[in-house]
């Protein structure tokens, strides 16, 4: 926890990890309080930049983070800049990553933005959606294509000759890489460049990133300098941790609650979070006072996971999905309501149970179908099948049934 922020505001200072620089003195480019006192004087509202690099389709949790802390300084009539990343996802962010990341289409960049704005919100009442889409001065959505994309070799070699080999190699992905002898290709030096001219490109006040990003974010500071502008500020925000209790969440991992999923999927992968987490979800994902809580460990999960699936689907369906819930933990399968229908239309039958479930995308591949009926996590109308090659004749043998992958995930099967 931020152990400076006492004299932000609440709203800022909540779940906040660091903020950089952080000074007392009057200087605006080093107290960020006064920053924000200038701004209100000259009532020019703060640009604050989030980027995002498009290069999967779904926002989950952990994601939600930043575009909470960002629709907080929305609400209080700051302009918040989000920046697509359609450039700098072809490189991918090296951030975190044990090996040079595949680089993506043009095409398949912007099909993923256009997935993700309608995820955040686009074209929805902004009291329904993460971010505030239709106050005037609220937002604008940059695409950071418009000044990389053509870039000539000048202004390349001008961006390259504000850094050094040894400042990429103190970063700590890249450092592990090179000692390793694993190879890093030189444009991946080139990612926290592109980034951080992002900052001068919309001149930025304040970065949002994960605790991962300071170093990218810092560039972008350093960048505004040598641009002679007045250099962003650094917000830092947790990084959440996945429903396995351990490691970041992730859809690689498998640990992930997505935003879209429907309420009783969400709520009851909530209910099982570890307890040693929940205050945690609480503290970054809703806005309840946490002097306030429960301290039955049960209750206090049950509580979690109402508010957070109630803040992205509603309260109405948040409690039926807790009631549902409870449902199914009893076993009163024929008394559900809204559980979520997947058609079975895009499969070919005869169909064995692990393209099934692959197919219908209640597990993201074969592979993981397999694993999963193989240990005894799937079932069909609340029947255990163990033999992932298990067939199935027509469609007539699984329509309106609920299948179920362990206790978290579960559909009822339509046409």
């Amino acid at each position: 926890m931020f152990d400076k922020s006492n004299e932000l505001p609440d709203w800022i200072s909540r779940g906040l990890e660091d903020l950089f620089p952080c000074d007392n003195a009057r200087d605006s480019d080093q107290n960020f309080l006064k920053r924000l006192e200038i701004s209100a004087i000259e009532k020019k509202p703060l640009r604050v930049k989030l980027g995002i690099d498009p290069t999967g389709t779904d926002i989950h949790l952990g994601h939600s983070i930043l575009f909470r802390k960002l629709r907080a300084f929305q609400d209080e009539g700051h302009t918040a800049v989000l920046i697509i990343g359609d450039f700098t996802a072809r490189i991918g962010d090296p951030t975190g990553k044990s090996k040079t990341r595949i680089q993506l289409s043009k095409d398949e960049v912007e099909s993923n933005a256009l997935n993700y704005l309608e995820q955040l919100g686009l074209g929805k009442n902004p009291n329904d959606s993460l971010l505030d889409f239709s106050t005037p001065g609220r937002l604008e959505i940059r695409r950071n294509s418009e000044w990389l994309e053509n870039l000539n070799l000048t202004k390349v070699i001008e961006l390259l000759s504000n850094s050094t080999v040894g400042q990429m190699l103190a970063k700590e992905d890249f450092n592990n890489r090179y000692k390793s002898g694993t190879p890093i290709s030189l444009h991946e030096f080139l990612y926290p460049l592109l980034q951080g001219y992002d900052s001068v490109a919309i001149n930025s006040d304040l970065e949002l990133g994960g605790t991962d990003q300071k170093f990218n974010i810092a560039m972008g500071r350093d960048l505004q300098r040598a641009f002679r502008q007045k250099p962003q500020f650094g917000m830092l925000l947790p990084i959440l941790v996945g429903l396995d209790g351990t490691q970041k969440m992730s859809k690689s991992l498998g640990n992930i609650v997505g935003i879209n999923e429907d309420s009783l999927s969400m709520y009851s992968k909530l209910e099982k979070v570890p307890d040693d987490l929940v205050f945690s979800y609480l503290n970054l994902l809703t806005n309840e006072n946490l002097k306030e809580l429960s301290s039955n460990p049960r209750e206090l999960q049950k509580f979690m996971a109402l508010k957070i699936t109630s803040n992205f689907k509603g309260i109405e369906a948040a409690r039926k999905a807790q009631v549902n819930s409870e449902k199914l933990v009893f076993g009163t399968q024929e008394f559900l309501e809204e559980i979520p229908e997947v058609s079975i239309s895009n499969v070919n039958f005869p169909a064995k149970a692990f393209y099934l479930f692959s197919k219908m995308k209640i597990c993201s591949t074969s592979s993981e179908a397999r694993r999963q009926i193989l240990g005894g996590a799937v079932r069909i109308d609340g029947e255990k099948i163990m033999d992932p090659n298990t067939e199935f004749d027509t469609p007539d043998d699984l329509i309106g049934k609920i299948l179920q992958v362990g206790k978290k995930k579960f559909v009822r099967v339509s046409i």
